[in-house]
This record gives C-alpha cells, sequence and structure tokens, in this order.
C-alpha cells in the first residue's frame, strides 16, 4: 500500500480519484469502483502496489499484437482489480477482486525486470486485468525495464485521464486497446461505464502523438455490438483517426462470467466483420479466437500473398525482409522489429 497518484482532496474528508475517466468521489473508508484505490484519512492510497496475481511467459502473438516484434516473448503479469466491470470479462476472478485475493504475491519492479531478462523476454506486459489501476507500478517498472532494455506493453481498454496517460505514455512502446463496442449504450450496461469515447482518444493520443505502435481488438458479441452498421462505422474512424494501416482484430467470443445465456459468435459474423473493414479501407484485420482460420495471417496489402502465416499464436511462416518489406514485391509493410522465433519456458502462476 502506498499514497496514490492523481488525486484531489475535497472538503469531508472524501477525495476525488483523477486517475480514469469516473473520476471517482470517494467518502473516507470507501474506494473508487476499481476497488484497489481507497480513501484513508482523507488520501487516497493504491492497495495494489507490488501485488502480483499472474505471471506468465506469452508469445506477443497472445496479447494480440501481430506486428510488434513477431515472435518475441512478452513476460505477463498481472494484479486485482478493474475500473470497468464487463459482463463478459473471461479474467473476472482477477478483475473483479480485490488485495484479499488470496494467491497475490509481493513482488517488486526490481524483481519483474530481472525475471522478464531471466526467461528470455524481449518485454513486459501489463496484462490480464486493467492496468490502468496499477498505475503507480506500471510506471514504477516500466521506467526500470525501458532503462534494462524491455519493451513496455499494455494490453488495455485505455480508460485512463489524458493527463496520466500522457506521464505514463514516454515509457510504454506497444498498446492493444479493447474497444468494446462501438455505441455507448453497450458501454453502460455491459462495461458499467458511461461512454467508450475516453477508450478512442487514448488510442489517438497514444498513435498519433507519442508514436506508440497500436493495435484495436474489437469482441464481436451476439445481440450486443454485432450490428454491421456499427461494425462499418467502427472501421471508418480506424482509418479516419489512426490510419489505414493500424491492426485490427476481431475475436470470437465464448460464454463466460455474467453472459453466460448467450451463444458462442458464429464464425460468420466475425468473417463478416472482417469484410467490412477491409471494405472502409482497413489493410490488416484479423481474426480472433478461431484457430486454424485463413484471417489470422498477414496479407501483403499490395500483392495479395501470405507474409506470416500463423495458426493460434504460433508463426509457421514468415515472409517480410528484415527491412519490414514484402519478400514477393517489395511493398513496406507497418510491422516493428524483426521475427523473433522463441521456445518459451511456460512458467506460470
Amino acid at each position: 500500500m502506498r499514497e496514490a497518484m492523481w488525486w484531489e482532496p475535497l472538503e469531508n474528508n472524501r477525495v476525488r480519484c483523477k486517475l480514469c475517466p469516473l473520476n471517482c468521489i470517494i467518502d473516507e473508508g470507501k474506494r473508487g469502483s476499481c476497488k484497489v484505490r481507497k480513501n484513508m484519512g482523507g488520501k487516497l492510497y493504491t492497495l495494489n502496489y507490488g501485488k502480483v496475481s499472474s505471471i506468465a511467459t506469452d508469445p506477443v502473438e497472445k496479447k494480440p499484437l501481430f506486428h510488434f516484434w513477431p515472435g518475441s516473448c512478452a513476460f505477463s503479469i498481472a494484479t486485482v482489480g478493474c475500473n470497468m466491470h464487463c459482463k463478459h470479462c473471461q479474467n473476472w476472478e482477477i478483475s473483479q477482486a480485490d488485495e484479499s485475493f488470496p494467491y497475490l504475491h509481493d513482488m517488486t519492479p526490481e524483481m519483474i525486470v530481472t525475471m522478464a531478462k531471466k526467461y528470455g523476454c524481449e518485454s513486459i506486459a501489463y496484462t490480464y486485468n486493467e492496468p490502468t489501476i496499477w498505475y503507480e507500478f506500471v510506471l514504477d517498472t516500466a521506467k526500470l525495464a525501458k532503462k534494462e532494455g524491455l519493451y513496455n506493453l499494455m494490453i488495455t481498454n485505455g480508460y485512463i485521464n489524458e493527463e496520466p496517460f500522457r506521464e505514463l505514455a514516454p515509457y510504454i512502446d506497444a498498446m492493444n486497446i479493447d474497444i468494446k463496442a462501438f455505441n455507448d449504450e453497450f458501454y453502460m450496461k455491459i462495461a458499467s461505464v458511461p461512454s467508450g469515447e475516453p477508450s478512442r482518444k487514448t488510442a489517438v493520443i497514444a498513435k498519433k502523438e507519442f508514436g506508440i505502435h497500436v493495435e484495436l481488438t474489437y469482441l464481436i458479441i451476439p445481440t450486443l455490438n454485432d450490428k454491421e452498421e456499427e461494425i462499418r462505422a467502427f472501421a471508418r474512424w480506424v482509418v479516419d483517426e489512426l490510419g489505414d494501416d493500424t491492426p485490427v482484430h476481431f475475436s470470437r467470443f465464448f460464454p463466460h462470467y455474467k453472459l453466460l445465456h448467450l451463444p458462442p459468435t458464429p464464425v460468420e459474423t466475425i468473417e463478416t466483420a472482417y469484410r467490412v473493414a477491409k471494405e472502409e479501407g482497413l489493410k490488416f484485420v484479423y481474426v480472433g479466437n478461431v484457430p486454424g482460420h485463413p484471417d489470422e495471417h498477414t496479407y501483403c496489402p499490395k500483392c495479395g500473398k501470405p507474409l506470416i502465416v500463423r495458426y493460434g499464436f504460433e508463426i509457421v511462416e514468415y515472409n517480410v525482409t528484415d527491412d519490414g518489406r514484402c519478400r514477393f514485391c517489395g511493398e513496406p509493410i507497418p510491422i516493428v522489429g524483426t521475427y523473433t522465433k522463441k521456445k518459451y519456458p511456460g512458467m506460470w502462476w
């Protein structure tokens, strides 16, 4: 536990948290919506600093990041808590928990960096639950990782206020931002926040102002965010605001947590989203959670030949040159880094 960043005192010993757009006003002895920031004696404290719920060595493709050092290893860490309360969360056991979660380990930024290097990982990924509400620990770890030559990856809902994000952004190399839907009703009813606009704004600032490598994930849930018009509007926004070279992952939903009554997304729905996004001009669109599907590969936008052939998270064929061009026609391909074929020790806890 330590005093939090990004808050202000209010009268009657209340405080306002200024980390995310919820801007929670918290009475003394109470917690914010994320469950891990608490008003104690008129000061805001973070309760999950150094509290690690999960560690794994993952292929970077699992994040998913398909255009950032393909084949490399991401040392993945998580804590507890989240500033959203998504009814379909596949990691709800940790995202909806607090510091009383029984399987937490106390770790320092130095320990995280040392372990990442020990296991031969090129990056540290802040993932599984929402890294925004782990802000102080992520910032300290990312600064140290940067000094030690490691990349920092945020797998995030992007729901963070602009000022704290601007302080963190110089230390972040890549982000996968989860765009939950392209309608605010979904955010209100399913994610328990007023709007998706802050997440979209984070994506624009990250890519356009800080040069962070950004990929987007859109989990398609039957009846909730799967309308073709909504997918088309989302794709058009990506092209207009982030650029047609921004990788977009349309992932298949499977029932989790409080949405067990909904069926898995039909593969045909994912294929429709892929087609629509391509029609709107996106060059790099991917089908997720459908292992073996031909649209999980990277294709050259000029000659159409397969550049990176994948099966799930594994690369089975790679046709991008070391200087980032299509091996067949020479078209420049926006991929950060070169292919790094790794073997993963498979450690996880």
